[in-house]
């Protein structure tokens, strides 16, 4: 028995630094950076650490003693770097690090170079992640007991207590089989970094990460159900009028092809949303469609933003309007552009450009007969800019450096959305057909202090009386330019007898996530949650619109087939994972942890809670979840599959 404790010992002591390395990288994380306190994660980080730490004590036990002295630091290294880079990461773009973001290389770049500004603001955090490669060096000589040679004897031990830990996590695993978003879930069934991270930690979302990026991954379906209508009830109007529904003749047999059958059933369950009475309500009008970088309500001021405020107080209003941050600016501008919920694993074909978009906004207004342009006051070869939004068929995009740079200054940072439109007004506004215009603006761009932005700085006389910090001041002026272009854009549609028969779209790519959520409450109306940071203006404003107030929860996936249904587009409202905000529909708006809101309350995706009113059940709570579920996945099967190219190509 002596000899057996010793020779336990003996394994325990190699494996011991490990598994303190790696549970306290793991429990730093989860204080400093998610902030996601649950048994469910702390039991998986201990597990996790334990298997990982046993796994590394084999690695480096094939090495003699002077080997393992250079391998173990290397890999503690290693481990804090990963660390640092996912804290970095998500305190840059407030969404966590995939290794899908590899294959966006200008992306990976524009963050190496945050990333450094990051760094030195928050160099604590590295210093903590780094913490214990930084003990080894100062205590190596004392710890070299630690890299003798193990014998096969301690390798067999070892392996087979890795097995048996394998096999008590995948028990535990299959225990929470059908809970939600649970371990089970989060491994089988359902793709989400954010997740992944606040409930497995993030040694295993790097895991699964890997695992998919190499392997592949196909959501599972949930079989559609039918939610109820309390939800709306409060807000419908009975009409005698019966409305037709927003579908069109789809060819839906059976292929043989997986995952195109998955959607193709998913279509032919699924409900479409009714034409109403704004139905065709613009129909032959002008569109000017925006995304606009940063933009939140929080800097609509009647003086300092006269025109925001204008824009957003008349027409339609939106109260319930939610922009959230999926993968920044290019997941964003994905939702407003697709109707599609982004996704890490698809972005890389979207970028591309080379699925078929029949519904893409230029493509359709085309078909009616329309002039189409778009425009970026940022290079046009960011982000393959110019390759997607050719998919959604502008084939005359311009931006810097493809043109734009011959009208207005490109050279500063970031350019003005002023500048853009006045420069660009002229290329469609005289046109005897309708037209479309199209921008993405970028005078909204963190950072947002007056030594690194131009437009802070340039509109830093206008906001230095407010009594804000420094970052809440650079960022309202920010969005003075924005203002001012929609003042020249409306004022040339004004002067050329346009302004009548023009829709103004505007929306954000996400909530400024340059600021802090301190800063972002000072500039608020009321306190934001992690939820309704995500609050945000929707404008679908035309000169002579009535006012009318929507309270149906919504989102910037909704956009499209709203604008659509007033434009009196033909489309078929199953393809969209959208919907249309006029319409009868359920309205739900979906954070990029599957949180949700709906107009009764708010779900909490990490634990699995509903906040709200009494009268929303579980049995209610689970087809919410499931909806959101379908929808999410099916936009992954339609671009992961060029379907519309299937179904109209």
């Amino acid at each position: 028995m002596k000899k057996f404790f010793k020779f336990l010992y003996s394994i325990i002591i190699k494996e011991i630094p490990w598994f303190i390395s790696i549970f306290y990288l793991e429990f730093i994380f989860l204080i400093t950076v998610s902030k996601s306190f649950n048994f469910q994660l702390i039991i998986n980080i201990f597990i996790t650490s334990l298997i990982i730490s046993k796994l590394l004590t084999i690695l480096i036990s094939f090495f003699n003693e002077k080997v393992q002295m250079v391998l173990f630091p290397i890999l503690i290294f290693l481990l804090g770097t990963i660390f640092s880079v996912q804290g970095v990461f998500y305190k840059i773009f407030k969404v966590y690090f995939s290794l899908y973001n590899l294959e966006l290389k200008d992306q990976i770049k524009s963050f190496m170079t945050d990333a450094i500004k990051m760094i030195l603001k928050n160099s604590i955090y590295i210093i903590l992640f780094l913490l214990p490669f930084i003990i080894f060096l100062i205590i190596r000589k004392k710890i070299k007991f630690m890299f003798n040679k193990s014998n096969y004897k301690q390798l067999i031990y070892i392996i087979s207590s890795i097995f048996m830990l394998v096999g008590i996590l995948q028990i535990y695993i299959n225990c929470t089989k059908n809970n939600r978003y649970s371990n089970y879930e989060l491994y089988y069934n359902v793709n989400n970094v954010s997740l992944n991270i606040k409930k497995l930690g993030v040694i295993n979302s790097y895991i699964l990460d890997l695992n998919r990026l190499i392997f592949g991954f196909t959501p599972k379906k949930i079989k559609y159900v039918s939610i109820p209508d309390n939800d709306n009830k409060k807000e419908e109007v009975v009409e005698e009028i019966k409305y037709d529904e927003n579908i069109l003749e789809l060819k839906l047999d059976n292929t043989g092809n997986y995952s195109v059958d998955l959607i193709n059933d998913y279509i032919r369950n699924d409900k479409p949303t009714l034409k109403n009475k704004y139905t065709g309500k613009f129909k032959g009008y002008n569109l000017v469609y925006i995304t606009a970088e940063g933009f939140s309500e929080i800097a609509i001021d009647k003086d300092l933003t006269p025109t925001l405020y204008k824009l957003t107080h008349s027409g339609f209003m939106f109260n319930k309007f939610y922009t959230p941050n999926n993968l920044s600016t290019i997941g964003g501008e994905f939702q407003s552009l697709t109707g599609l919920y982004p996704d890490y694993s698809i972005l890389r074909r979207w970028r591309d450009g080379t699925n078929y978009f029949p519904f893409g906004l230029a493509n359709t207004f085309q078909k009616e007969g329309y002039a189409t342009y778009a425009y970026h006051n940022n290079s046009y070869v960011f982000q393959d800019r110019n390759q997607y939004l050719a998919s959604q068929g502008f084939n005359n995009f311009l931006a810097c450096y493809n043109g734009l740079e011959n009208r207005m200054n490109c050279q500063i940072w970031p350019q003005s959305d002023n500048d853009m439109i006045n420069v660009t007004v002229d290329d469609y506004i005289n046109n005897d057909a309708p037209f479309l215009a199209y921008y993405m603006t970028v005078s909204g761009h963190l950072d947002y202090t007056f030594d690194d932005n131009y437009m802070a700085y340039k509109n830093k006389d206008l906001v230095n009386h407010l009594d804000k910090n420094e970052n809440a001041k650079a960022y309202v002026a920010t969005q003075i330019e924005l203002d001012r272009a929609l003042e020249s854009l409306i004022n040339s549609l004004e002067s050329h007898g346009k302004l009548d028969n023009t829709v103004i779209v505007l929306l954000a790519d996400h909530y400024p996530y340059g600021l802090d959520k301190n800063t972002i409450n000072s500039l608020s109306s009321y306190e934001r949650d992690d939820i309704e940071i995500n609050h945000n203006s929707l404008i679908i404003w035309n000169n002579k619109l009535e006012d009318t107030t929507i309270d149906k929860a919504c989102m910037a996936v909704d956009v499209i087939p709203t604008v659509y249904n007033l434009f009196g587009i033909n489309y078929d409202s199953r393809l969209f994972s959208g919907r249309d905000i006029l319409s009868t529909s359920f309205g739900v708006a979906v954070l990029a942890d599957r949180s949700w809101v709906i107009n009764d309350g708010v779900y909490h995706s990490n634990t699995n809670s509903f906040v709200g009113s009494d009268k929303i059940n579980q049995e209610y709570i689970d087809n919410v979840n499931n909806i959101v579920n379908n929808r999410l996945n099916i936009s992954k099967l339609i671009l992961e599959n060029d379907y519309y190219r299937y179904i109209f190509g």
